[in-house]
């Protein structure tokens, strides 16, 4: 009996080294992202496409499975690459606003980013939070999220 409770304080311990691995890749590597596009079958003409990304060339692509693995949900998309570098890259995505809710945004609530994408994890939150109450199908609401997306990753501009 004694050595099932070692067994489980190994998972435990094995479980906990993969999270403190996982924050440190997923600042290093990862992205919280607001995409806004023109769409003309919504009714204010734009979408709204939040998005967590995780990057890795094709010698690493074991890795985004792990990740893929661990959180049970999204996808793993190839980049092909037509230029210079030697490998393709793949990006693990979850885009499911469920998923995002349900897995994504509890998960680096209770296991913090260290870096400064900790502050891209925030805002990214409140625009989930937005578009959970439907804001992004209204004006005001879209206008608030572009807003918001506006100030993230480096504060590249989004007006395209």
């Amino acid at each position: 009996m004694h050595s099932k409770n070692v067994s489980n304080a190994d998972n435990q311990q094995e479980r906990l080294k993969f999270i403190g691995w996982l924050i440190g890749f997923t600042d290093g590597e990862g992205c919280f992202s607001i995409s806004i596009m023109k769409n003309k079958t919504n009714k204010l003409g734009w979408q709204v496409f939040p998005e967590f990304v995780i990057t890795q060339g094709e010698k690493s692509l074991s890795v985004l499975k792990e990740i893929k693995k661990f959180f049970g949900c999204g996808n793993i998309f190839v980049n092909r690459r037509n230029d210079n570098h030697k490998e393709n890259l793949y990006r693990y995505c979850i885009r499911s606003l469920m998923e995002l809710n349900e897995v994504v945004i509890p998960f680096y609530k209770e296991y913090q980013l260290k870096t400064a994408k900790k502050y891209d994890f925030v805002k990214f939150c409140r625009v989930i939070s937005l578009m959970n109450k439907k804001a992004h199908l209204n004006e005001r609401g879209l206008s608030k999220i572009v807003a918001i997306s506006q100030q993230m990753n480096r504060k590249k501009d989004r007006k395209n």
